[in-house]
């Protein structure tokens, strides 16, 4: 941790809120003369403050931490990059379309790169009428399931959550050509193109 860029952090974040440093220090009980010690680098605030500070600037406080705010490049809107994260602990499942810090149940979740399905892991897609009818010969055990089936074009995605002992049974409107996107808690993410 550097005390110097955190108080450069805590001042940007003031300034932007237009806030004085005896309005911030008043919002955390604190001097505004220790708001001045931070924000000159030659302190930083106590590991109790920590919580107040982010809340009040509506960060996080890994942000503080560290420091600096990292932005993401623009996204184009191309929900076909479309990201998934998943919680193990608690099946919290979280999307993103660019990367982005993630975190569940006190873990920082990654998004997986979803892999192309090979010919026996591939769900069953039937052409019916004016929808696709999506299932599956896979396991749906408590202990190996698939958790979300998503269809993602470029310009939309649809998330179906699927359930342990349950069969995977799905009624999708044919849109246009995508991708359907399956999580299993065993296989990972996994995808398959598909097109009307």
């Amino acid at each position: 941790m550097d005390q110097v860029k955190m108080g450069e952090l805590i001042r940007k974040l003031r300034d932007n809120m237009g806030l004085t440093q005896k309005q911030l220090a008043d919002r955390l009980h604190v001097s505004d003369k220790a708001v001045s010690k931070w924000e000159c680098g030659k302190g930083c605030p106590d590991l109790s403050l920590l919580g107040a500070l982010s809340e009040v600037f509506g960060t996080d406080i890994g942000v503080l931490l560290s420091g600096r705010i990292e932005k993401n490049e623009t996204e184009k809107g191309d929900m076909k990059k479309l990201r998934f994260y998943v919680c193990k602990d608690c099946g919290n499942i979280i999307t993103a379309t660019s990367e982005t810090a993630v975190t569940c149940c006190g873990n920082k979740l990654n998004a997986p790169d979803p892999k192309q399905a090979q010919d026996s892991e591939m769900l069953c897609v039937e052409d019916i009428d004016s929808e696709w009818y999506i299932t599956t010969d896979h396991e749906m055990t408590k202990e190996h399931y698939i958790s979300f089936v998503a269809y993602v074009s470029d310009s939309c995605a649809m998330m179906f959550r699927q359930y342990p002992e349950w069969g995977v049974n799905i009624h999708l409107p044919k849109i246009c050509s995508g991708r359907l996107v399956w999580y299993c808690n065993k296989c990972g993410l996994l995808y398959q193109k598909i097109s009307p």
